[in-house]
């Protein structure tokens, strides 16, 4: 088979247009999408639409939803080079498309099929707009046959192919016939920007009616007949063993079947992937008797290393060791010494802790493994890593093995590790059964793969002119990729961007990375490479701004300046656009102007998977309290596909952010997580946020970028600049709320 992009055509049952691969194996049960566009070659399949004979369009989404709004800002992608009707357009929620090669390893017959750092748009603007473009090529040619016209002269709009003379065809009536049509062997190029409809223009959530009316299935709402509800009691300790247990309660209660130890934490091998937490699992014919059961239980755990573990401790240890020589040395440029030689020195220290995901809908995953073949519903966010972890525990080849993928109840990161989906997999081995495993709040906050705790230590040296000479930035910290499959000299990349903004404008740099040793797991958090790191920057920049009598906005505007396009690890970082967000927030927000009495305002920036935010905050403090009288977030992120998820997604990350920064943190103390349920980890109430996030929008005609973790890195730093310009303290330490607490 020859690697050019090619489409295979043939007419379906009932008159569809069907351009795909051969139906799979009928097990498996593939949703109805019946049109396929293969990329370069079988192992990139770029995206799927359907036509049937009464008109009705379907639209496969490939990526896992978890309120990015990707199921559809997608398919609008498509629908937009296909002309089709909106209104008509059905889209289905495609599951991991898999199959066998010869030599049994796997073919990823969709494209990408993932959630996390915003990858979706950016891959899907190259691989999916040739798909509506080849299916809107076939109708005309077969409309063009039909009325004896050149293809060239007819026009398509809203689904229906159009005749010069005002002779129409709706795409159904087409179907049959351009199923018979060979497409070209160059393929079909996309529509002109000119002739966009549907992409740029806002759309609501194609979930929001199933949302709001409870009609929305998640994993959590899903059963199977004849399995089991299981619950898993796990051991406390990060490292830990069951040392003993009894069991005889626990089997009493009646709806209980089987009592299963997970005694390995080696179960998932180095794959980068969190091992499982030895625990004991209830499985029962209902989640009442599972829960039941597991309270029932007496074990007695053993820590094997970490029993007296503290977050206290760990706080104390990164200080210490920020003293002494850097793990690694990440940047060295210019000469630091003849930088900061006769200038003024200026240094403060950040402290960002421990945060769980929360997630809405905690970890789930239905699992049945009979026959030779897996079937699993699970909501994740990186499912080809769940599938080698079906693969590794069952040996059965990847086209034995269907993933379906349900609207997930948020992500975060979290469900970019698939430890939940081996305890199901091993669950369903050992009952014969399809198995729910279910995860509880408790279980949840407890056990997650925690946001990397950091003590960031940044020095900087500025001239009589005000310019910044010199930049340090010293972390310590217990990064996410400890026990991930990387090597121990690039530990630092959690966290530490030497090539981007600001670092990367500066003549002379200093980035170093102390590794913190501490047994929690920890994984990605929103903006996982710049959230932690993008407070202390901001809030940094900002003190060196008032300590210098500088305006915050003007010192920023200065280091953007000249405009370049840097080339980054993270994208192109491209200094104007940076610069131009910049502006436009604090135009928005009234930077320059006075401030009503007590209220104060401050920014801050980040650039984030080739997307641009700042935020410009203005508040005012009460006792203890932050009341917010304008919150505004402006973006760039390229061409937009769908203004209204834009600004959903922009909104929320503030939100999110927000929170996080105000009210939470996890923190350990005898080797246990303290934190067991909401009233310990208590997420901001509605009337502790803003009423409103002023999203502003950046019309752009450059490639688009991801949007789905730029609202958060940028929020916080402008909170806390914010809360100082009002008289507040210097705030330098998440949560806030301590420090807003005793009055700095």
């Amino acid at each position: 088979m020859d690697r050019r992009r090619f489409l295979q055509v043939m007419l379906g049952a009932g008159g569809a247009l069907i351009v795909g691969i051969p139906a799979r194996r009928a097990w498996a049960a593939p949703p109805p999408v019946p049109l396929a566009l293969l990329g370069d070659s079988w192992s990139q399949l770029d995206a799927f639409v359907g036509i049937e004979a009464n008109g009705r369009t379907l639209i496969g989404a490939r990526a896992p939803e978890i309120g990015q709004g990707v199921r559809t800002a997608l398919p609008r992608i498509i629908a937009d080079e296909l002309d089709a009707d909106w209104a008509r357009v059905e889209v289905i929620a495609l599951p991991l498309g898999v199959e066998d090669r010869d030599n049994g390893q796997p073919r990823w017959t969709y494209g990408p099929q993932f959630a996390g750092g915003g990858r979706n748009i950016p891959a899907a603007w190259q691989d999916l707009r040739p798909a509506g473009a080849a299916a809107r090529w076939l109708l005309r040619q077969a409309a063009a046959q039909q009325w004896n016209l050149p293809a060239d002269r007819l026009d398509t709009r809203a689904g229906w192919v159009i005749a010069p003379d005002g002779r129409r065809l709706n795409y159904g009536d087409l179907a049959a016939a351009a199923a018979q049509i060979s497409l070209p062997d160059g393929g079909v190029a996309p529509k002109p920007a000119s002739a966009y409809t549907l992409i740029g223009q806002p759309a609501g959530d194609v979930d929001a009616r199933a949302i709001v009316s409870g009609r929305q299935l998640y994993a959590s709402d899903q059963y199977w007949g004849e399995g089991y509800v299981a619950v898993i009691a796990r051991c406390p300790y990060a490292d830990g063993e069951l040392q003993q247990m009894d069991d005889t309660a626990a089997r009493a209660v009646e709806g209980v079947e089987k009592i299963v130890p997970i005694s390995t934490r080696a179960t998932l091998g180095p794959l980068g992937q969190v091992p499982l937490a030895p625990g004991v699992a209830v499985l029962a014919r209902d989640t009442w008797a599972a829960l039941k059961g597991r309270a029932q239980l007496a074990l007695r755990w053993r820590a094997h290393h970490g029993a007296d573990a503290s977050t206290a401790t760990l706080a104390q240890q990164a200080a210490a060791l920020l003293k002494g020589t850097p793990t690694t040395r990440v940047l060295a440029r210019g000469d630091m010494a003849k930088a900061l030689h006769g200038v003024r020195r200026l240094g403060a220290e950040y402290h960002v802790p421990f945060v769980a995901h929360a997630t809405m809908e905690p970890m789930h995953c239905l699992a049945h493994i009979s026959d030779g073949h897996a079937h699993l519903i699970v909501p994740t966010q990186e499912p080809r890593a769940a599938l080698e972890v079906v693969r590794k525990l069952t040996g059965l080849d990847p086209g034995n093995i269907l993933i379906e993928l349900p609207r997930a109840g948020g992500g975060y990161g979290r469900r970019l590790d698939n430890d939940y989906v081996a305890e199901a997999v091993l669950l369903a081995q050992a009952a014969g059964k399809p198995v729910k495993l279910m995860w509880m709040r408790e279980d949840d906050l407890t056990h997650d793969v925690y946001r990397p705790f950091g003590l960031h230590r940044l020095t900087a040296g500025v001239d009589r002119k005000g310019r910044i000479t010199a930049w340090r930035h010293h972390l310590a910290s217990t990064s996410r990729l400890w026990h991930r499959d990387v090597p121990g000299s690039r530990l630092w990349q959690s966290e530490l961007q030497p090539d981007t903004w600001p670092v990367a404008l500066m003549p002379a740099a200093d980035l170093a990375w102390y590794a913190l040793d501490f047994p929690l797991w920890r994984g990605a958090w929103r903006a996982p490479a710049h959230v932690s790191s993008v407070f202390a920057i901001e809030s940094f920049l900002d003190e060196i701004a008032h300590a210098t009598r500088q305006d915050p906005l003007k010192l920023r505007l200065a280091l953007l300046q000249p405009a370049r396009r840097l080339d980054t690890a993270h994208g192109v970082l491209d200094t104007a656009r940076l610069a131009n967000v910049l502006r436009q927030a604090a135009r928005i927000i009234g930077w320059g102007t006075r401030a009503p009495a007590g209220h104060g305002r401050g920014l801050a920036c980040a650039f984030v998977a080739g997307g641009y935010c700042a935020h410009a905050f203005e508040v005012s403090l009460h006792d203890d309290a932050v009341r917010f009288h304008r919150v505004v977030a402006v973006v760039d992120v390229g061409r937009v596909i769908n203004p209204l998820g834009l600004e959903a997604q922009i909104a929320g990350g503030t939100l999110d952010a927000l929170s996080t920064a105000m009210k939470l943190e996890i923190t350990v103390e005898h080797g246990v997580v303290r934190q067991q349920n909401f009233p310990d980890y208590p997420i901001a109430r509605r009337d502790e946020l803003p009423r409103e996030v002023e999203v502003m929008t950046v019309l752009s005609t450059a490639s688009p970028s991801g949007a789905e973790d730029l609202g958060v890195p940028s929020a916080a730093p402008a909170l806390a600049n914010a809360i100082f310009a009002a008289g507040g303290p210097r705030l330098r330490r998440m949560p806030f709320r301590h420090a807003l607490a005793r009055g700095g």
